[in-house]
């Protein structure tokens, strides 16, 4: 069956060209080749039938054989169009030509003009605001509830009759431990008070003893006696390793850990006192003995010269007799 232009077989076959990777010319050649041939020859096998139904055999093949060979056609082209290839190169490269680039950079200033231009900035001033512009902040006081100023109360009482308060910190002894160490400082004379941090900062920013608020910090606790017991209560903290003393107020004077060991070697009142006595009494007997050593003296003296007259006077009376 010959192709011709006005065929519609034709421009079938030519509106598709441009999914083929083959020319028009190629493709319609290839095409009479592998299809209308082998149709042809398949539907004139029959020769008795009439060239009516030949034709339309022929034209049924051909159409039917058309199809097959586009599909597979097509199928290839998708394939060569989607697989990568091997060595397949991209249709566009970029080449950068290393001689014809052109690089920029700033140089780098030096740190003297650095600082130079540092120290040398305009530094414009900050608008001020006028008064009135914003509205002003009220200071809420915070007043204490009742509990707290009972905890002050106490805290006061506290400073003005001992004389001796240690600040001791609490490293997670057990309520067994605590007991036993409280029993131990109640035989000195020495007790054991808790109070919150909070009220005790509260309390020694008010006070006179307001150096001791650094002092509170962590889990902390007072140990308070009537008379300074240094001596007695480092004696008992050497068997509760988790308690640790951290300073001391005695007499009205702030004492560190050191300083408080210091003065529990100095030796008790009454032994100072018992010094104090004896080195005035020697003083005065001393006093009273150089006072009437001259006296005496004199008297001894005064003692020698009337001898020494009435020896002498008594042979001059024998020789005027």
């Amino acid at each position: 069956m010959p192709l011709t232009s006005s065929s519609p077989l034709y421009f079938f076959l030519m509106s598709l060209r441009s999914m083929l990777v083959v020319s028009p010319l190629d493709f319609l050649q290839e095409f009479r080749v592998q299809v209308c041939r082998p149709a042809a020859t398949e539907a004139c096998e029959g020769r008795l039938a009439p060239n009516k139904q030949v034709s339309k055999g022929i034209m049924r093949t051909v159409v039917t054989s058309g199809v097959k060979f586009f599909l597979l056609k097509m199928a290839a082209t998708l394939c060569g169009k989607l697989l990568p290839k091997q060595g397949w190169l991209p249709l566009i490269q970029s080449v950068r030509h290393g001689s014809k680039a052109v690089t920029r950079h700033r140089k780098p200033l030096h740190f003297l003009k650095q600082k130079l231009l540092a120290v040398t900035r305009y530094v414009p001033p900050k608008p001020v605001v006028p008064k009135g512009a914003y509205p002003a902040e009220k200071q809420q006081v915070q007043k204490d509830s009742d509990f707290v100023l009972i905890l002050k109360r106490d805290l006061k009482k506290l400073f003005q009759e001992c004389k001796m308060i240690a600040v001791v910190h609490n490293s997670n002894s057990t309520v067994e431990e605590m007991i036993n160490l409280k029993y131990k400082l109640y035989k000195h004379g020495i007790t054991v008070k808790f109070f919150p941090n909070q009220v005790m900062r509260s309390f020694l920013s008010d006070s006179v003893h307001s150096n001791m608020a650094p002092l509170i910090v962590g889990p902390t606790v007072l140990f308070v006696s009537k008379e300074p017991k240094a001596k007695e209560m480092l004696r008992t903290l050497r068997s509760s390793p988790q308690m640790t003393l951290l300073g001391a107020c005695i007499d009205d004077t702030l004492l560190s850990a050191q300083g408080v060991v210091n003065y529990s070697k100095l030796p008790s009142v009454s032994v100072v006192q018992g010094e104090l006595v004896s080195g005035l009494t020697m003083m005065t007997s001393h006093t009273a003995s150089m006072l009437q050593r001259h006296p005496a003296h004199l008297s001894a003296l005064l003692q020698q010269y009337v001898k020494q007259n009435s020896s002498e006077e008594a042979p001059k009376a024998e020789e005027a007799t």
